[in-house]
């Protein structure tokens, strides 16, 4: 459920980046983001998440940005910037040995498995299944402009299939590693519960 609140910031975003425009959903991505690592900050037991460090930058340079240059962003600047941002602080995380999905999972697991092989391994598989997730929203928002025959939802729906897979993989992919060592006769690991 973390990591999946971890992306309220962006759906805020898309949603009153659609109704009022993209400066009022640059900041209020901000401002949930800010309220995410705050909350991680004074909770015990939590820690600052990289989506959130990662998303709090992201909206408030781009609303800095659109703040102080005047900009008039056209229509698919400013979520092509937010998708590509995102997936930026996604392959970053990777490149750091820090999958962002790691620091969900530690947090769902006894502190004797937060650092289990296998659950870093298999975290770093979902991290990159939502790198491709991202990739393709970026990918669509800069070719359907250029294919003016799609509906306009086009957009919305790849990425809202892009997100509900990455999600689905989420859930799905923990178990399966759970399962697979089962039948190889070995412990299940720390994923047994599911993170």
């Amino acid at each position: 459920m973390g990591l999946l609140l971890a992306f309220a910031p962006f759906i805020l975003f898309t949603v009153l980046d659609a109704l009022a425009g993209p400066l009022p959903g640059l900041a209020a991505g901000t401002l949930v983001a800010a309220a995410l690592l705050l909350r991680d900050a004074v909770t015990a037991g939590r820690t600052p998440k990289i989506l959130d460090i990662g998303s709090a930058l992201l909206f408030g340079g781009l609303a800095l940005y659109t703040v102080l240059a005047g900009a008039d962003w056209p229509d698919a600047a400013v979520p092509l910037c937010v998708d590509a941002g995102l997936l930026v602080v996604v392959l970053a995380s990777l490149a750091l040995g820090r999958p962002f999905t790691l620091q969900y999972a530690q947090e769902q697991v006894s502190e004797s498995l937060r650092h289990h092989p296998i659950l870093i391994r298999a975290n770093v598989v979902v991290t990159r299944a939502w790198a491709v997730a991202f990739a393709v929203m970026a990918l669509a928002e800069v070719a359907l402009p250029a294919l003016p025959t799609l509906p306009p939802l086009a957009g919305i729906g790849v990425t809202v299939l892009a997100l509900a897979a990455a999600v689905a993989f989420t859930l799905w992919y923990p178990q399966r590693v759970t399962a697979r060592r089962r039948i190889q006769g070995r412990p299940p690991g720390p994923d047994a519960g599911g993170w």
